[in-house]
């Protein structure tokens, strides 16, 4: 989970129309074929509602740092919440502000056919065509220089970053980027927090990436420390020289 504003203005989709709705600590930068704030505002309160909600019979849903079992009686975003800990092995928690991007970016698909919803770096996509998404990194060399490109058969999806050296996002580790890309937002944003959490120093990115291939819903990621990058999954980078 990041709550840095580095994401407005590295989408390349200057068709679609862009706005913003707030409610408490969560504020969405939205892209959609027209103006759907008020669907957007609607959404965003009934899903905060939710895990309010939930949290106020629930403590330990809030306050774990690690997987918790499922609840089968919760509602359903709240058991993509514990399904998308457990499979990164994080609390919860870690994975709410991609589990409140997907959920107002699924309302948003009932009245656009192409829809970006991004929660502090956070992200859930469907496209009709192919986007390309630029990759902060603080003051890393690979801040700028290339975009992930994502093509659109390959949507809906969620793609997270999580990082211990830009923005006040709760990181164990030193990552100045740990980006996931996974067929839920929900369970990219625990995948990049478990991703980020296991890099301190350069020489911990292969054996962060070793330990996550295979898991369940990932896509690919990136995870950037300094000056060193590693990279797996099905994933396609395009220098920024060349766009």
């Amino acid at each position: 989970m990041n709550s840095t504003r580095f994401y407005h203005g590295w989408v390349k989709d200057d068709e679609l129309t862009s706005f913003s709705v707030r409610l408490k600590e969560t504020d969405l930068f939205i892209r959609t074929e027209s103006d759907l704030t008020g669907v957007a505002l609607l959404g965003l309160k009934e899903v905060r509602r939710i895990i309010e909600d939930y949290i106020d019979g629930h403590s330990s849903f809030l306050t774990s740092l690690k997987p918790l079992p499922n609840d089968p009686e919760s509602p359903q975003i709240i058991q993509s919440m514990y399904k998308a800990g457990q499979i990164a092995c994080v609390g919860p928690m870690a994975s709410v502000a991609g589990a409140i991007s997907e959920y107002v970016g699924k309302k948003l698909l009932e009245y656009s056919r192409e829809v970006i919803v991004e929660n502090g770096g956070d992200i859930f996509l469907t496209t009709n065509t192919e986007r390309r998404i630029g990759i902060y990194a603080g003051k890393s060399r690979f801040t700028n220089s290339f975009y992930l490109q994502i093509d659109p058969q390959n949507t809906p999806l969620g793609i997270c970053t999580s990082s211990g050296t830009v923005g006040p996002s709760l990181s164990f580790g030193n990552a100045d980027a740990a980006i996931v890309v996974a067929k839920s937002s929900a369970l990219a944003d625990a995948l990049a927090t478990r991703l980020g959490n296991m890099v301190k120093e350069e020489e911990d990115i292969p054996q962060a990436i070793e330990s996550m291939k295979g898991l369940s819903g990932l896509n690919g990621m990136i995870v950037i420390k300094d000056n060193k990058m590693g990279i797996n999954g099905d994933l396609k980078l395009i220098p920024r020289s060349n766009s």
